[in-house]
């Protein structure tokens, strides 16, 4: 039988206005307030071109996941805190057959050129506090109605391009983007006080410049990725063309990275400097 202290912390439900319980609702959006706990987010959806002048192209379908675990952090100034490691996998299909592609044949210059899949590892998040450095609360930018919870993030990227030069300042080159996250989650399961995680759901959009495996050079046009996806209880939960990879190539993809990881995020350009850079001179 629960104690009356028990009864009213179970049935308390959280205050967004208030910077800890709006720290918990964007935790357990993100993973569990459980530290150490493995959540995993799974997402499917297409990819498009889009070149001025001529109809939209279908690329390629997509099956992505991406596994993380949040800890607790706490610091003198800024209080309550959690640190959020991950690492992804996102297949590149084929549109018609939703097999994974080896190789795909560019429509535009008409060579056949090898996919590079996704394999981000680690995709970490700066930290999140109940105060920033200025020592102001943090505000949830959480949006309610009815019986839904949403959150919604636009991430605009403009930065040095890994693969284009030192000096992208004079001639240009810079790598633009622009990442959105939609979140939905149940308004009670949220709220709750008695629930590690809301189980939520997210629509992704990415707007991006052509991929470097696509072998695009200078060619005008950009891609659209757009996908749905949620938390899924486990590994098995996932489409079998996702397992079936994470048990062939990728098996520590079962397992987010440490929360102590301190190693430089991974992205699909910076992969693609590694591994050119990795590549042996021709004879």
């Amino acid at each position: 039988m629960l104690t009356p202290l028990q009864t009213l912390e179970s049935t308390r439900r959280l205050d967004l206005n208030q910077p800890a319980d709006a720290l918990i609702a964007l935790r357990k959006i993100h993973g569990s307030t459980l530290d150490g706990i493995p959540t995993i987010y799974h997402w499917s959806g297409r990819v498009w071109s889009r070149v001025e002048g001529e109809a939209d192209r279908l690329l390629f379908r997509v099956e992505g996941m991406n596994i993380r675990q949040l800890g607790t952090l706490q610091d003198p100034r800024r209080g309550i805190g959690f640190r959020h490691v991950s690492r992804e996998l996102m297949l590149y299909l084929d549109p018609l057959t939703g097999e994974p592609l080896h190789s795909w044949h560019n429509p535009w210059t008409g060579a056949d050129v090898a996919v590079m899949h996704v394999a981000n590892d680690p995709v970490n998040l700066p930290p999140f506090f109940e105060r920033d450095v200025q020592g102001r609360p943090f505000i949830a930018p959480l949006r309610m109605q009815a019986e839904r919870v949403f959150l919604s993030a636009e991430i605009p990227l403009f930065h040095d391009n890994p693969l284009a030069g030192n000096h992208q300042d004079l001639v240009g080159n810079q790598y633009h983007a622009m990442e959105i996250f939609n979140f939905t989650a149940d308004r009670e399961q949220l709220l709750r006080t008695d629930t590690d995680s809301a189980n939520a759901s997210v629509a992704w959009v990415r707007i991006a410049p052509w991929l470097p495996f696509m072998r695009m050079g200078s060619r005008p046009g950009l891609m659209v990725f757009n996908a749905t996806g949620q938390q899924v209880p486990g590994i098995a939960a996932l489409p079998a063309v996702l397992q079936t990879v994470i048990a062939d190539e990728y098996p520590h993809y079962a397992a987010p990275p440490p929360l102590d990881d301190q190693r430089p995020n991974v992205t699909s350009w910076t992969a693609a400097r590694d591994r050119l850079d990795r590549r042996p001179e021709p004879a």
